[in-house]
């Protein structure tokens, strides 16, 4: 595997971190890691949405001597709104400053992971990195079988013939999954006229495999015009901003989660299967990329 070196430049400047003073150009390096949901995460920093990155951006975007926000994306994806609001979000920053971003794709930027590398004016990848998934998912459990077995009797009742469709505990309706992949097909036209808006004629003409869901290592994405170059921040950043401080800008934990306040009650609360199930769901998530 090759090793990226840093130059001395910037490495004597790497991590920075948030507060200090800067006598000089700043380039802001904000982490997005995480599964995109609009759900509270189980596991502190575990998701990302809209909300918990609302401020983050905002003090990213806010140094006097800013030069550049550099986005380090490592997300298997998400929601596709909470991806388009964060997403529009950086993007009306970036003009309000008037700065360039950059993403880099760390180990996936895939789905609504490339959704957010697609907010940047440039995107680079490591060779290894895994990038693309531009489709739509939606996934769930047919339990009518199992309540059956066990001899219990499903009861719902509804106004309006719609507000059952898809449901879990009923036989899959030849209607309802039509109905479905229309919503899909929609969202999967917009994410596409998102990554053309974004990139271009930097994509590869003509090769209708880039919105098929399929992803790729980075030399390939770069081959398809997904991203811009390889190579890592530190290197990267170093060539581009050889003058700046690189400074991370993270979100702050409450105070009592950092007294360590709140913990152990939190753990026993009446929320902690939901908790469960939503862990398991985030490692699905990665897992779908063997992370």
């Amino acid at each position: 595997m090759d090793v990226l070196r840093v130059p001395g430049a910037l490495s004597s400047r790497l991590p920075g971190r948030l507060g200090e003073s800067a006598s000089g150009p700043v380039v802001s390096l904000v982490r997005l890691h995480g599964v995109i949901s609009p759900h509270p995460a189980p596991v502190p920093r575990s998701v990302l949405n809209a909300a918990n990155l609302e401020k983050v951006l905002e003090r990213a975007f806010a140094p006097a001597g800013l030069s550049a926000v550099a986005l380090l994306v490592n997300s298997p994806g998400g929601s596709p709104t909470q991806s388009a609001l964060i997403g529009d979000r950086i993007r009306a920053l970036a003009a309000e400053r008037d700065v360039p971003v950059l993403a880099f794709c760390e180990d996936v930027a895939a789905s609504g992971g490339y959704w957010l590398a697609c907010a940047a004016d440039e995107i680079y990848a490591h060779p290894t990195s895994i990038v693309g998934s531009i489709g739509v998912i939606s996934q769930g459990f047919g339990l009518d079988g199992l309540i059956e077995r066990f001899g219990i009797e499903r009861r719902l009742y509804t106004a309006g013939g719609s507000k059952s469709r898809l449901d879990p505990f009923q036989p899959e309706k030849t209607e309802d999954v039509t109905w479905l992949r229309g919503l899909q097909d929609q969202l999967h036209t917009q994410f596409a006229d998102w990554v053309r808006e974004r990139r271009g004629d930097r994509l590869k003409p003509g090769d209708t495999e880039l919105f098929d869901g399929e992803v790729w290592l980075g030399r390939r994405a770069l081959e398809l015009g997904l991203v811009d170059g390889l190579g890592t921040a530190r290197a990267v950043l170093a060539e581009r901003f050889p003058d700046a401080e690189a400074r991370p800008v993270e979100s702050r934990r409450p105070l009592l989660a950092r007294l360590g306040v709140g913990s152990p009650a939190a753990g026993a609360s009446a929320g902690w299967a939901q908790d469960a199930l939503s862990a398991v769901e985030i490692r699905s998530a990665w897992a779908r990329f063997g992370l």
